[in-house]
């Protein structure tokens, strides 16, 4: 599975690109190579039930989470006002 081939460092930045609003599946699935099912599944493993809950709920149905959903105008993966975030501070298991 493409997940064991993962580094503790790309998994901190898989699990914070998917909690991020503007970065659709489709970004991740670019750089590292898994799919939105391959994502949740990693999601499921990595963070605490009601935190996987949380994020599910947050996620379902969200045009930003998907290229195809998204306005045309939009290019970029992530908001311009949008700080770099230098620790993964998500809560998980």
């Amino acid at each position: 599975m493409k997940e064991q081939q993962l580094s503790a460092a790309d998994t901190d930045r898989i699990i914070e690109m998917a909690w991020e609003d503007r970065t659709p599946f489709e970004a991740i699935e670019l750089q590292f190579g898994l799919k939105e099912k391959e994502v949740i599944e990693l999601m499921r493993r990595q963070m605490n039930a009601s935190s996987f809950r949380m994020w599910r709920k947050r996620m379902q149905g969200r045009s930003t989470k998907h290229a195809q959903l998204r306005l045309k105008d939009v290019s970029r993966f992530k908001c311009s006002r949008q700080r770099t975030i230098s620790n993964n501070k998500i809560s998980k298991r």
